[in-house]
């Protein structure tokens, strides 16, 4: 089983070495790295690029010419992913918030299930202790809204921590996926549960990054509002029959 580990970055050179590391040192059969970099200032594709002479065969890069959010990120990788003939698909930050030590259990979950979602709010799971209470309550909040307008069954909406199934990008459009920001992480999993995809949710410990700057911006959660209410509203499609 060829598991393809999808990265978006922008300006994210200084953190990708640790991640490499702590990627290949769980010793997983078959996992490979795929850093989608949308033409960062920092020469985070030139780093990667680097690294997979230490890597040799196991990290690829896939250098877009502008930045144009995560979203659109996503599903050039995604697209790369199928092309690269992954078997599953993980999506994480490059930050070191999501703990590459969790992948195991993501690997584990999606055995059964079409996805397994990383989960800070549901038992087991949670945040870091340099979150303060503000932050913490926008967040939450920011799930229940989404929770509402789309009737997403997910406690965690807008994790970027996942395990995908291959059939499952194989059938959903990618095309129509058109958020660019955060938000772009509940519309994929709209996206699933309105086709009938399983979908699991496994507890893991969001983490402050380690270094760098947050991408997050008042544009970002602005598009959040008001997307989830357009994602809610537009019909399906799928690169096959309706549903499954």
């Amino acid at each position: 089983m060829k598991v393809l580990v999808v990265v978006p970055t922008y300006n994210e050179a200084e953190n990708l070495s640790t991640l490499a590391q702590h990627l290949f040192d769980l010793r997983i059969p078959a996992l490979e790295l795929l850093v989608v970099d949308d033409n960062s200032p920092d020469g985070t594709a030139a780093a990667a690029e680097a690294l997979g002479m230490r890597y040799p065969g196991r990290i690829h890069v896939l250098r877009r010419p502008r930045k144009e959010g995560l979203g659109p990120a996503y599903v050039a990788g995604f697209r790369e992913a199928l092309r690269l003939q992954a078997d599953v698909i993980i999506q994480m930050d490059a930050d070191l918030s999501h703990p590459p030590e969790y992948i195991p259990a993501l690997l584990e979950s999606i055995k059964t299930y079409d996805v397994a979602v990383g989960s800070r709010y549901i038992p087991g799971g949670g945040i870091a202790s340099e979150w303060g209470v503000a932050r913490r309550f926008i967040s939450r909040g920011g799930d229940l809204y989404v929770r509402w307008i789309m009737g997403l069954h997910l406690q965690d909406t807008k994790s970027g921590f996942r395990a995908i199934q291959r059939r499952v990008l194989e059938r959903v459009s990618l095309e129509a996926l058109r958020s660019k920001g955060f938000i772009f992480q509940a519309e994929l999993m709209y996206r699933c549960q309105q086709m009938g995809f399983s979908v699991q949710e496994v507890p893991y410990i969001f983490q402050e990054r380690k270094s760098g700057g947050s991408k997050m911006s008042v544009g970002i959660v602005m598009e959040a509002l008001w997307r989830s209410i357009q994602v809610r509203w537009t019909r399906i499609r799928t690169n096959g029959a309706e549903g499954r």
